[in-house]
């Protein structure tokens, strides 16, 4: 593994960006060989998907054979909700760039059998052949996605009961009101 420090959050997010934007150039991507992507939600990406943003204005990266698979989302938030993470991407990324939008995939937190929709999902990363990079954020208590500790290193896609703990840490984006919070979320496992 390589450890890369920079002085602080904004040459991060630039770095990050640029290495994303190289790692897609370099894949040359088609329409029928996509570069797959996975991409968080939260506070930590925001400085990174500002900067894709300006590499795609700046023409120096295209997202239209790009295909991308969001690690999470709640359970029982409608999509146009402010804190969903449909909303969040769209927000903050891919109304920016010029991404198709069947190839945006985010897990429906709404869909009437949420185990099938949890399979259907890995399925789907199956059929474009695995994700080729993945952006991720640790949070403070070690969580990836909403697999908190103690989350099975063989773990899938699957609903999952949310912590207190991560309960009153979202209730930030909830006017501080955790009972606005939802108390499951779909998220990608740790395998």
């Amino acid at each position: 593994m390589r450890l890369i420090i920079r002085e602080d959050y904004d040459e991060a997010s630039e770095f990050v960006a640029n290495y994303i934007k190289e790692r897609i150039r370099q894949f040359e991507p088609s329409l029928e060989r996509p570069f797959v992507l996975g991409l968080p939600t939260g506070s930590s990406p925001i400085g990174v998907y500002k900067s894709l943003v300006e590499l795609y204005k700046s023409g120096e990266v295209s997202f239209q054979f790009v295909v991308t698979f969001n690690m999470d989302e709640y359970v029982g938030l409608p999509r146009d909700h402010s804190e969903s993470y449909h909303s969040f991407m769209w927000k903050n990324l891919f109304m920016h760039v010029d991404i198709r939008p069947e190839n945006v995939h985010i897990l429906d937190g709404n869909a009437p059998d949420l185990d099938e929709e949890c399979k259907k999902f890995e399925a789907a990363i199956t059929r474009v052949g695995g994700i080729e990079l993945f952006l991720g954020g640790i949070g403070p208590d070690g969580h990836i996605a909403f697999n908190e500790p103690g989350s099975s290193l063989t773990s899938r896609t699957r609903v999952k009961t949310l912590a207190y703990e991560t309960i009153i840490a979202n209730a930030r984006f909830f006017e501080g009101d955790i009972a606005k919070v939802p108390k499951l979320a779909l998220t990608v496992g740790v395998a």
